[in-house]
């Protein structure tokens, strides 16, 4: 399916919003997700479905000022 995943087009398999992490290569329990503008907690990805044209935005903290 084809998503929008931090502004780039991304054709994936995945169903969900975890398995789309782990299959980007995102780790950590320190991500935040939102998925169409609304954040999405860590302990929902697993039961949170992708649809065709979703937008999903994966943060990080960074150091520095």
């Amino acid at each position: 399916m084809k998503l929008i995943v931090n502004g780039q087009s991304h054709e994936v398999a995945a169903e969900t919003l975890a398995a789309l992490l782990t299959e980007l290569d995102f780790q950590g329990g320190w991500l935040a997700t939102a998925l169409n503008g609304d954040v999405v907690p860590a302990k929902e990805r697993d039961r949170c479905r992708l649809t065709e044209g979703d937008r999903i935005e994966i943060l990080s903290p960074m150091k520095g000022g």
